[in-house]
């Protein structure tokens, strides 16, 4: 499904610079002094630019993800970004196995002085995103018209992958919980939802499912952010909605599109997730979020989206003009486990 390919010429993508939040926001964030960020990869954000050939197990952005993009902002001066492609609640506590071997439990990088947390997992637990974007898309010639999807996960009366959300959702809270144990008393923790996927009408080739599926996937993935949002609730943490504010960049939005498609852009991002313009707005939005500004991407915003990427894009044409990284970066992709299907 996953096919690789560099478009060239390449369009340079705006992000926000690391000195361009609002004047407002800015101004109004607290002070931390500690910024971990735990994830799985819609925060390492895979092939975002520039690309980091020293992360390849975990295909970690090396720069260009929300962690980098909003700590400038914030003006933290330790940030540790611990997520993971293909990272799960449980790899907070437990090492994770990559390509490239095991990778140490996400909560050893907090700490007592540890004072902003954000949190971006739930998507891989039980193998959802997997059910959704691998195994659906796959469902769809089998009725193109209809839900095949959704008809093989609601057989039998019940929605398995809704159930799989709700137990997601326990974990979650019970992940709170371990997190507040190793970090200061006052600290603040954010939970962050995931990004439109699917648009809420109509369809298209870049997500191939079958008509009635769309729906279906966004409902699901609706379910997954509630879950989140209650988690959060429940455990004292913020919550960080990414849902309504991408909506109209969706898959399917084409040159608007936060989320990449069914194929791999080398420059871009890895199949489904997100691309930079995503990781600019998760950025902006945290920081609105922890400072008590309203969670919106205005059009001021977006045009403020300028000088990074283009540095950053340089810096990931320079190491895909080398092919030997090229080689490690696409064999690296080959092996998958993105959206590990999971059995527990």
């Amino acid at each position: 499904m996953n096919v690789l390919r560099l478009i060239a010429p390449l369009t340079v993508v705006a992000l926000i610079s690391s000195g361009t939040a609002s004047a407002s926001a800015r101004e109004a964030a607290p002070t931390f002094k500690e910024y971990v960020a735990l994830g799985d990869s819609y925060t390492a954000a895979p092939l975002v630019p520039p690309l980091d050939l020293a992360n390849l197990g975990c295909l970690r952005s090396g720069g260009g993800n929300y962690p980098a993009l909003a700590a400038p902002k914030l003006k933290v001066p330790k940030v540790t970004d611990v997520s993971c492609g293909g990272a799960d609640t449980t790899h907070v506590k437990t090492a994770q196995a990559t390509s490239t071997g095991f990778v140490p439990p996400q909560m050893n990088a907090l700490t007592k002085k540890t004072d902003l947390v954000t949190i971006g997992l739930g998507a891989n637990d039980f193998g959802l995103f997997a059910d959704l974007l691998a195994v659906c898309p796959g469902l769809q010639k089998s009725d193109p018209d209809g839900a095949p999807c959704k008809k093989q996960f609601t057989a039998g009366g019940k929605d398995q992958l809704k159930e799989n959300v709700a137990k997601t959702k326990t974990r979650l809270t019970e992940l709170l919980k371990t997190v507040k144990a190793k970090i200061a008393p006052k600290a603040t923790i954010v939970l962050v939802g995931y990004p439109r996927i699917a648009p809420a009408k109509g369809n298209c080739p870049d997500l191939p499912l079958a008509k009635g599926d769309y729906a279906y996937l966004n409902s699901t993935e609706t379910e997954l952010n509630t879950a989140i949002q209650a988690a959060a609730k429940a455990g004292g943490a913020k919550y960080l909605d990414l849902f309504k504010p991408s909506e109209g960049h969706d898959v399917c939005a084409k040159d608007k599109a936060w989320i990449q498609g069914a194929e791999v852009d080398l420059m871009k991002a890895a199949s489904y997730h997100p691309r930079a313009e995503e990781q600019t707005a998760v950025a902006d939005l945290l920081v609105k979020l922890v400072s008590g500004s309203k969670q919106t991407v205005t059009a001021a915003d977006q045009e403020s989206w300028t000088p990074t990427l283009a540095t950053l894009h340089q810096r990931s044409v320079a190491t895909l003009a080398d092919p030997a990284s090229r080689r490690s970066i696409t064999d690296r992709l080959a092996k998958g486990n993105l959206f590990p299907r999971q059995s527990q």
